[in-house]
């Protein structure tokens, strides 16, 4: 049970706090965000308002459900320490915290670290929120066309993600076509995709709780030869890192092999962020691949590879799956990277 192996690494004299959603649903499988868990050797406390005793009932099971004060409930806690997660608490939070008449202790790394490391059910739900995800592209490709608006392709996928079984999204659409596909975070907006346009398109669900993520360029009308060059380039590059990765390599090992193949290319300056983030619970977890990593690749770990060329006024092409690290690496994007014109 992953609350008795957090609870394995603090003292006898020690409790923990809990306030971040997607630590809240890890540690208890409870869904809402109006909640607090309270953790001790031999309690197991989730706080909630009477809107969802019910629903904590049913998702947090084994934990003793309440309605009382929280400073109540934790100054009576037979522990004399309170571990919290220090990068997820506001001022206000942590005023109140101090009534509680415990010491205070910074642990973000003790109660967020095991979420690196993804068991065989966290996996299956992300596979089947990224085989949603691909899904809802394939269907997008007879869909598309000139004369779209960028709004509308977001619309397209995000109503077809739910309507097969997604709860709701990972992060707002990226939709940018044109020049706008140079920027890398450039959400869908009014804008009518045009002959010629790169449309990229960024874009996950949630299934079970877990995001998927994914990133496809596709080009509209005719693809110009230097729109092929580059599409060439980030597929070379993904394909170069997705082959570098295996349990025990540095993360920045990884990023370093797309980011030499962009480089070689002529267009090292033009690609700015990292190679990959880790998925889970929330779209951004870690590990990373990114140049100043510290970590290694770990058997578990569920990561993103994305590289990108971005170009001013031009455009620009990302690419992007979802890899699983095992003894062999699986790739949970099943859509095609082969540059599609529509």
């Amino acid at each position: 049970m992953r609350v008795n192996r957090l609870l394995s690494q603090i003292e006898e004299n020690q409790g923990v706090i809990i306030t971040s959603r997607a630590n809240i649903f890890y540690y208890s499988g409870f869904t809402s965000e109006d909640a607090v868990l309270l953790l001790t050797k031999s309690k197991r406390i989730l706080i909630t308002d009477s809107r969802y005793t019910y629903q904590a009932k049913k998702e947090a099971i084994g934990f003793e459900i309440h309605n009382k004060s929280l400073v109540d409930i934790a100054s009576n806690l037979e522990c004399e320490e309170l571990l919290f997660e220090e990068n997820r608490v506001t001022v206000a939070e942590f005023a109140v915290f101090q009534k509680f008449g415990k010491k205070l202790i910074p642990a973000e790394k003790v109660i967020s670290h095991p979420r690196r490391i993804k068991d065989k059910e966290e996996i299956d739900r992300i596979k089947i929120a990224e085989e949603l995800a691909s899904s809802a592209f394939d269907a997008l490709i007879n869909e598309i066309h000139i004369g779209m608006t960028e709004v509308e392709v977001a619309l397209f996928l995000e109503f077809y993600m739910r309507k097969n079984g997604a709860s709701g999204l990972s992060f707002p659409t990226i939709v940018a076509s044109g020049i706008r596909s140079c920027m890398p975070h450039g959400e869908a907006t009014d804008k009518v995709i045009e002959k010629g346009d790169f449309v990229t398109i960024d874009f996950g669900c949630v299934f079970g709780g877990y995001c998927s993520d994914m990133t496809r360029t596709i080009v509209m009308g005719e693809a110009s030869s230097k729109q092929k060059e580059i599409y060439d380039v980030v597929l070379m590059a993904q394909k170069k890192a997705i082959d570098t990765i295996k349990p025990g390599i540095p993360c920045k090992e990884i990023d370093k092999a797309a980011r030499d193949v962009i480089t070689k290319a002529g267009y090292g300056e033009n690609f700015g962020h990292s190679l990959g983030h880790s998925v889970g619970i929330e779209i951004h977890e870690n590990p990373n691949f990114s140049p100043k990593s510290e970590d290694v690749c770990e058997i578990g770990n569920v990561i993103t590879v994305e590289p990108g060329i971005y170009i001013d006024g031009f455009g620009g092409v990302r690419i992007e799956d979802v890899v699983v690290i095992g003894e062999s690496i699986h790739n949970l994007t099943k859509s095609c990277k082969d540059l599609t014109i529509i």
